[in-house]
């Protein structure tokens, strides 16, 4: 996906902070690797000792694993400090074990004491007036935050900055201009501003003007941006909002910093309403309206830190339930790939035993041929290439047979609705088998026709008269010439299925499907979804060609023998069947449109009535027509409305030709939304009044995704990326209404009333939690979905569902360029509950999700429990989720099980 990922966890030199070097600090008892509980204690000398002048940190030490069990005061009490609880935590990180685990415990232990030696000294240090108190568990927060550069390793770092400062200036003398700062440094081109304005203020402080620097002053610039104390920080950017220099942040520069920490991080509706902002955050941190806040405001405000933190206790849990998981390091090789092995067949079993299942058939169909034609005559003139041919013959006619099957959706959707087969069958992967099976037909056509072009043929033309009599009952006369061959019907039809075949395998590929080469007009139509649909559809000549292929036949005679057609009859019935049904279903469920909507990030929200006796699960889809763009295209979409909603609704991302015309068309007939109303533009069904013209819209479905199966566990972690939290919204609307059933069902059954109909939709429903997770790079992506989220922070009164909305455009949470963001996010929920960057009640983060992070936090807070992990998006992160949900479910007794969608 995109960026850098945030990370929530201390790195060991973090743990260690700056302590002094001549600090020393003692522990009792040595760490071993005996099984037994050590403790250390940490000195802090000073000259009024008491019985709380130092902690005392207990760890379970054992053979391949390290938990903190407890940090306490020398009198015996529970550390109430947050900082501390969370320096400890820093010994619950995972280290290597066996023969290091004496020195790493004995080096984390020196660095946590010399921390806790600081934080002491600080605590007991007075406090100057008018100074906010570091000591609480803000300090750390804020001791992350307002960093002006990710990297920071001290001459390596700068190295690349004066590498960078070298080819920037060979050609201006040694002279760096203010507007090439940003990329000196290793800004990206979005913060070209904020740069200037950092160097602006870096250049006031040592008044330097005209706009340039050279190498010896920006060293300076570099060693105050890259100092990593808060002061130093936090003056930095105190400069940059005070640009008269007078010590004072007027509204007005408020204003300009709100503005441009916006268009740092693409926050378009915050630039809006710079104004405001600026005046909430004056009404915060000017109470007394004075017309200007001073340095010290600006300090208190940063270090108020997150509302959440974690608990001591849990922490601890979370140390012992991973830590008891760790295993040494050093593993014999053979050992660790039969456990890479064993957790594949676990995770995989249900694919591997169909493919296995498949490839086993292939291989006999394959060896039966090859034996069969080895002891015929024409063995004895075209050798071992007529069996290689023949054998690929009998694969292309199963694989020709079997590729139909995955794509007929109302038969898989029913199988895995109505029979128990999802246990064993990956329903799931229909569409990744069918891109299998497309793989061996090519592999297969290629053996074929190579082994009778480049072979068979020229044997039989170079045959001797002798050799070639037993061949006369099938070919005739001997062939002279090679286009003898190629003009017969078997000629003629092989080739014809090869073009259109390598046409609509070409068409098919991801490079062509999704748009990601660029063709010159005219050859631009031949990307896109438009030009994979139709190419899909000369598979009808290529079946009919299949089948005169397959009757032609040289060297088979008897009809029984020709078994082409006696393969693929059956599958192409099941899926003509498909496809009328379709037609039929399509036509007497008639849809009227009661809502359209236009979002930013090209989405098209369609609201239609739902037909009588449309049926469907949260987390299926359906195909979507619009004649007035085609007629004969229809396209799959998730539904968005949960069902037991009276309509039905998709939302649509322009991404294709199909796609961006249906939004033209539906653009026509709406108009910008009065007050109140979302979308850029709107228009509404209203009941008796002159309606706009919508053009007809045709649906089919519902179909069978993985998302459907959500209620099959206890607790869920919806993912979604972009556009990919259409299924997602489902479920979680979903969600909402069983939990209104159930509390329907309790309060009827406390009354003595009988169960009402609405029993059924909760029958099965074992939900109890889930997770949604919402990542989208555009601000205004929050728009699609803002009633949904809105209606689930009012009504999910147990928090049942906890959402978490990230958006990456947004610089992580830390780095100076969305500081302001944050501090104005912060005073804006606190004062209207209201997110300033979704514009909804759930609160956004920043950046991209730590996934690792989300998945042990569940772990922890759902022990012995069955987790579904659902994901819809965009592939890059799959592998990760997929891998973490593995992981997490091997080495821990929470199990996860991972479910991609697929079209």
């Amino acid at each position: 996906m995109k960026n850098s990922e945030t990370n929530h966890h201390h790195s060991d030199t973090e743990i260690g902070g700056g302590g002094g070097g001549g600090d020393r600090a003692s522990y009792s008892g040595p760490l071993n690797k005996r099984p037994g509980r050590k403790s250390a204690r940490f000195n802090i000398p000073d000259s009024s000792s008491s019985a709380d002048d130092y902690v005392e940190i207990t760890l379970d030490v054992r053979e391949d694993s390290v938990a903190v069990h407890s940090v306490k005061t020398a009198g015996g009490g529970e550390v109430e400090d947050p900082e501390l609880a969370l320096l400890a935590k820093g010994l619950e990180k995972k280290s290597s074990f066996g023969s290091s685990v004496v020195r790493n415990a004995s080096s984390r232990i020196r660095q946590v004491s010399q921390e806790l030696k600081r934080l002491a000294s600080l605590t007991r240090r007075p406090h100057p007036v008018g100074r906010f108190d570091r000591t609480k568990s803000a300090a750390t927060h804020a001791l992350k935050g307002l960093k002006f550069i990710s990297k920071t390793d001290g001459a390596a770092a700068w190295a690349g900055v004066e590498k960078r400062f070298d080819n920037l200036t060979a050609a201006t003398n040694g002279l760096l201009p203010r507007s090439q700062f940003g990329e000196c440094i290793g800004m990206n081109k979005e913060s070209k501003e904020f740069a200037g304005e950092l160097f602006d203020s870096l250049a006031r402080r040592r008044n330097i003007t005209g706009g340039i620097v050279n190498k010896a002053q920006l060293k300076e610039f570099w060693d105050q941006i890259a100092d990593q104390s808060f002061d130093s920080r936090l003056q930095t950017f105190f400069d940059m909002v005070d640009k008269d220099a007078d010590g004072r942040i007027a509204e007005e520069e408020v204003k300009e910093i709100i503005t441009l920490s916006a268009s740092a991080n693409k926050l378009s509706n915050i630039q809006k309403q710079a104004d405001e902002y600026a005046r909430l955050i004056m009404e915060e941190l000017d109470p007394n309206e004075l017309g200007y806040i001073m340095i010290e405001n600006l300090e208190m405000l940063l270090l108020q830190g997150p509302s959440q933190s974690v608990r001591g206790g849990e922490s601890r849990n979370l140390s012992k339930m991973l830590s008891s998981q760790l295993r040494p390091t050093q593993q014999h090789v053979l050992k660790r790939w039969y456990n890479d092995f064993h957790y594949f067949l676990l995770d995989n079993w249900q694919r591997v035993w169909v493919m296995a299942l498949w490839i086993g058939i292939m291989a006999g169909l394959f060896t039966y041929k090859y034996i069969q034609y080895k002891n015929r005559a024409v063995f004895e003139v075209m050798g071992h290439c007529v069996c290689m041919a023949k054998g690929a013959a009998e694969t292309l006619k199963l694989n020709m047979a079997l590729i139909l099957l995955p794509v007929c959706r109302n038969t898989i959707t029913w199988l895995r609705n109505k029979t128990k087969l999802g246990v064993a069958v990956p329903f799931d992967d229909n569409l990744n088998f069918h891109k299998v099976i497309a793989i061996a037909i090519g592999l297969g056509v290629g053996i074929h026709g190579i082994s009778h072009l480049a072979c068979d043929f020229p044997r039989l033309l170079n045959a001797s008269p002798e050799e070639y009599e037993p061949m006369e009952d099938f070919f005739g006369d001997q062939p002279t010439s090679y286009w003898w061959f190629v003009k017969g019907w078997e000629g003629v039809t092989g080739i014809i299925m090869v073009v259109l075949m390598a046409i609509a395998f070409t068409l098919a590929s991801p490079w062509f499907r999704r748009n990601r080469i660029n063709l010159p007009k005219p050859l631009d139509k031949l990307t896109g979804f438009n030009a994979f649909w139709y190419s899909h559809h000369l598979f009808v000549i290529v079946y009919a060609a299949l089948i005169i292929h397959g009757i032609k036949l040289y060297l088979t005679h008897e009809w029984y023998k020709k078994t082409t057609w006696m393969y693929i009859s059956v599958p192409i019935v099941l899926y003509a069947g498909e496809r009328l049904i379709r037609a039929f279903r399509s036509s007497i469920k008639a849809v009227r449109i009661l809502k359209v909507a236009v979002y930013p990030g090209n989405v098209l929200a369609l609201h239609m009535s739902k037909p009588q006796g449309f049926k469907y699960k949260s987390g299926q889809y359906m195909f979507v027509n619009c004649a007035a763009v085609s007629p004969f295209e229809w396209h799959p979409f998730s539904i968005t409305s949960a069902p037991m909603d009276d309509y039905l609704s998709v939302h649509i991302r322009t991404l294709g030709d199909w796609t961006r015309q249906l939004k033209a068309v539906f653009s026509e007939v709406c108009q910008p939304p009065p007050n109140g109303k979302s979308g850029l533009l709107r228009a509404d069904y209203m009941q008796g009044e002159n309606n706009p013209n919508f053009p007809k819209v045709l649906i089919d479905g519902a179909y069978g995704a993985p998302t459907q199966d959500y209620k099959k566990y206890d607790v869920v972690l919806l993912v979604g990326l972009g556009i990919g939290a259409t299924p997602m919204i489902s479920v979680v609307k979903d969600i909402v209404n069983n939990i209104k059933a159930m509390d329907g069902e309790e309060n009827a059954l406390e009354d003595g009333e009988q169960k009402s109909g609405n029993g059924k939709q909760s029958s099965g429903f074992k939900t109890s939690r889930a997770y949604f997770y919402w990542v989208t790079r555009e601000q205004g992506s929050f728009d699609w979905f803002k009633g949904v989220m809105n209606e689930v922070a009012e009504t999910d009164h147990k928090g049942v569902i906890e959402m978490h909305n990230y958006c990456t455009s947004v610089y992580e949470e830390g780095d100076a360029r969305s500081a302001l963001i944050t501090m104005l996010q912060s005073i804006n929920h606190a004062k209207n509950g209201v997110d300033v960057v979704s514009g909804t009640r759930v609160k956004s983060h920043f950046a991209k999700p730590n996934w690792r992070t989300v998945y042990k936090r569940i772990a922890l807070n759902h022990p012995n429990s069955r987790v579904g992990v659902f994901y819809c998006g965009a592939p890059p992160p799959v592998k990760e989720l997929r891998q973490l949900a593995s992981d997490f479910s091997h080495k821990t007794n929470t199990k996860f099980e991972f479910h991609k969608e697929n079209f």
